[in-house]
């Protein structure tokens, strides 16, 4: 039920190769000598992410690099990145890209890779001599390789001080949307995400949107996704981005790091949202096709490693959002049956739905549950019920959890659209509570309490009538609660909006109800501190 753009809703993470640059830093080998050393950057019991730092603490700089180990029994290799890696059995032979093969005197490059198993490497040699020291480079470029890193992939190792993500006890779900356009005006990075703590507390990022237009998923915004240039600073992994042929930049290329430093963290490509829904009414028409084109873009080889799923936030089946749709019932179930037969049972089939509670409501326009046998979870969207495109009021919480006297639409509030849906046959484990970081307002306010008269949309940073909880929780802090949520009076505005206080109160909500989890609409709306996020992830489980 969203009235803008801005608005929606486990294992090791598949990384493919990735191409980096030389870290031209000052180096700690032993004079004279080139040396690899390795490292850990995390163990997850079961395998580990490891890294080589060749440094060069000659006096030349060397054109060329290779280095050779062997895994013990029981260990592979996997996953690796700014390299060339050929295996005979138990033996690895790394080599260095086109763009790394030259380090300076005193500087560094690195390589990463994935490993199955506990087993570290040894008998460790560089250009033929021990990794500990010494070794004279090849005069003559690197021969090519039969397994060549991907092309497409971002530069150097992440940083070692990043934890693994831990999931919620028993496989509940933490759900973050991150939205493209956050890298304009609100200048919200995927570096954002890790700074602020969010990052290890989610399982599953959802990435908004992609567009659906003619039939087909199409690409939202190809400078924000896949072309803007990120500098060390702005990165996430502190490494900036190259110019060269195939190399991924923008969001694409930082997600790619991410989740490198977050192996359990999975990503998924969200289509729709409110601007880009009214494109399903042709895509529905045609299940088969839609889907192909989807897997086809989600799938691209210049980012198929970034991607492990599709959400659909279709706004809305057979009903009106920003546009009205006049498919079928059986519309979003057909569409969801080719999705999940085109990205076959391994991928994240996922979808955002409506939250409308009311009898002969949008979740009656649709076949949810006919749906729910094809996803592996539904997010209705519970907030968005009430805002200031009703300008004169009367004011009421956006995000209510239950219903409560003087409220505006019987049936406006999360447990209505909750237990309807259980009551349709989709199981509460494939329902997530939906919790928004942000609040709406009005202005012309006179009384406290819920149900004032307005004269209209209380001014927001970047539209009117809505703000971040990061900008109201000191702008306008809460006076009161109402249906398990938060509301604020000053100055004649009127805002609702969710605290960790009420997250934790609707997070017990979600646990009593045996739901899958929750998922966040929308990440830049918190703290730098991630104060909400953390209250979903404490009170989830």
């Amino acid at each position: 039920m969203v009235r803008s753009r801005g608005r929606v809703a486990a294992g090791l993470a598949v990384l493919l190769a990735a191409a980096g640059a030389v870290a031209g830093v000052t180096s700690a080998s032993a004079a004279g000598q080139v040396t690899a050393a390795f490292a850990k950057d995390y163990d997850w019991g079961t395998g580990y992410q490891g890294r080589y730092t060749i440094s060069n603490g000659t006096a030349a700089a060397i054109t060329s690099w290779r280095v050779e180990f062997d895994l013990p029994a029981g260990s592979t290799l996997g996953t690796y990145w700014d390299v060339l890696i050929t295996q005979s059995g138990n033996h690895y032979v790394a080599t260095n890209r086109t763009y790394n093969g030259t380090v300076p005197a005193g500087g560094s490059t690195v390589f990463g890779f994935i490993v199955s198993g506990s087993g570290t490497p040894v008998n460790c040699t560089i250009n033929g001599a021990s990794c500990a020291g010494g070794g004279t480079p090849p005069t003559s470029p690197s021969p090519s390789r039969t397994t060549p890193a991907s092309p497409t992939s971002s530069p150097t190792a992440p940083p070692s001080s990043s934890p693994p993500v831990t999931p919620p006890p028993g496989g509940k779900k933490v759900v973050g949307y991150f939205v493209e356009w956050g890298v304009y005006a609100r200048n919200y990075h995927v570096k954002n995400i890790y700074t602020s703590g969010s990052a290890a507390k989610l399982t599953h990022l959802l990435y908004a949107f992609g567009n659906v237009q003619n039939g087909q998923c199409t690409i939202g915004d190809p400078y924000a996704d896949y072309d803007r240039f990120y500098s060390a600073a702005e990165s996430v992994d502190g490494v900036a981005d190259t110019w060269d042929a195939g190399a991924l930049r923008g969001n694409f290329g930082q997600l790619r790091r991410l989740k490198r430093m977050f192996p359990n963290l999975k990503v998924i490509w969200s289509f729709g949202g409110w601007t880009w829904s009214p494109g399903f009414t042709q895509a529905a028409a045609n299940p088969t096709a839609f889907a192909n084109s989807c897997y086809n873009l989600v799938e691209d080889p210049r980012w198929a490693d970034v991607f492990d799923g599709i959400d659909i936030d279709w706004e809305y089946p057979g009903a009106c959002g920003i546009s009205c749709d006049s498919s079928p019932r059986s519309a979003f179930p057909s569409l969801m049956s080719a999705l999940r037969a085109r990205f076959g049972p391994n991928y994240l089939v996922t979808a955002a739905i409506t939250a409308d509670g009311t009898a002969d409501g949008k979740i009656d326009a649709a076949d949810y549950a006919g749906a729910a046998q094809y996803v592996n979870w539904f997010m209705p969207m519970t907030y968005d019920y009430f805002g200031a495109w009703d300008a004169d009021g009367p004011t009421a919480p956006h995000s209510p959890l239950t219903s409560y006297s003087g409220i505006p639409i019987s049936g406006f509030y999360a447990d209505a659209a909750i237990q309807k849906l259980k009551g349709l046959g989709i199981p509460a484990s494939k329902l997530l509570l939906g919790v928004g970081f942000y609040g709406r307002g009005w202005t012309g306010v006179s009384q406290s309490a819920p149900g004032g008269a307005a004269s209209g949309p209380a001014p927001g940073t970047y539209e009117q009538g809505v703000d971040d909880y990061k900008v109201l929780k000191g702008r306008c802090p809460a006076t009161g609660t109402v249906a398990g949520t938060a509301y604020a009076f000053c100055g004649g505005q009127w805002w609702s909006y969710d605290t960790p206080s009420t997250i934790a109160g609707k997070m017990s909500y979600a646990n009593n109800q045996g739901l899958g989890g929750a998922f966040v609409w929308e990440l830049s709306g918190d703290t730098s501190n991630g104060e909400l996020i953390t209250a979903v992830r404490n009170g989830i489980g």
